[in-house]
């Protein structure tokens, strides 16, 4: 979601920002790229740490959620994400947001954008009850395709995701992968993805046997088995 579909992690830097500055405390771009797709708790543990914060990692998060009711809402689309979207969704190809974000800001998003949101057949967050372990670890991608109606196997499914994270759970979930990597991340952390993209806008479904777009360029070769690494 956040980085695929919307440009929401540009959003969680500046709430970071904004409270490492009520203590004096730069947010540094290193720092920045270390903690792309990990979860909320993860990104508030290490922040503390890391810039020996004057509070606990769940005061950080507190205040972080308290920013995040007016932020997040006003997340930008990314771009492509909402032609593929309708495209896919018209052509009867069911999708599932699988994210490492809470249920709340999922939630949050989704009543922001009820029409684009309503094209996922279902929502994982990372708070999901049946997700033990956040990426990356493959449990968010598993519980996402199992509850499709049809039970795909896992090399049936196709993920989009921004971070080497999100890449690294959908490998180890026997999934292929698109990456629409920042541009700040180092070319080896996209290796492992099936392939990588600037934007959604240079997505070909016909790579992945899926309808192709009608205003899309000439068809190429399809991509039939995971990329091996």
């Amino acid at each position: 979601m956040d980085g695929t579909v919307l440009n929401s992690e540009i959003m969680y830097h500046k709430m970071i920002k904004q409270i490492c500055d009520k203590y004096n405390k730069k947010y540094p771009k290193d720092l920045q790229i270390k903690l792309y797709g990990e979860t909320d708790k993860a990104i508030c543990t290490t922040v503390v740490r890391e810039l020996k914060l004057p509070v606990s990692p769940d005061e950080f998060e507190r205040q972080m959620n308290e920013l995040a009711q007016k932020v997040l809402p006003g997340a930008p689309l990314l771009k492509g994400a909402e032609r593929l979207l309708t495209h896919l969704h018209d052509h009867k190809i069911l999708m599932a947001l699988a994210t490492n974000a809470t249920e709340q800001a999922v939630r949050l998003q989704a009543t922001a954008r009820p029409k684009l949101f309503g094209l996922f057949h279902h929502k994982v967050s990372v708070t999901d009850p049946e997700v033990f372990r956040g990426k990356p670890q493959p449990d968010i991608y598993l519980v996402a395709a199992s509850r499709f109606p049809d039970k795909p196997k896992p090399r049936e499914c196709l993920v989009f995701e921004d971070s080497a994270v999100g890449v690294l759970a959908a490998k180890e979930a026997g999934m292929q992968v698109v990456m629409i990597p920042d541009s700040r991340l180092d070319r080896d952390q996209t290796r492992q993805a099936t392939l990588v993209i600037k934007t959604l806008l240079e997505f070909k479904p016909e790579l992945f046997g899926l309808p192709p777009f009608q205003d899309g360029p000439r068809p190429m070769e399809r991509v039939e088995k995971i990329k091996e690494t």
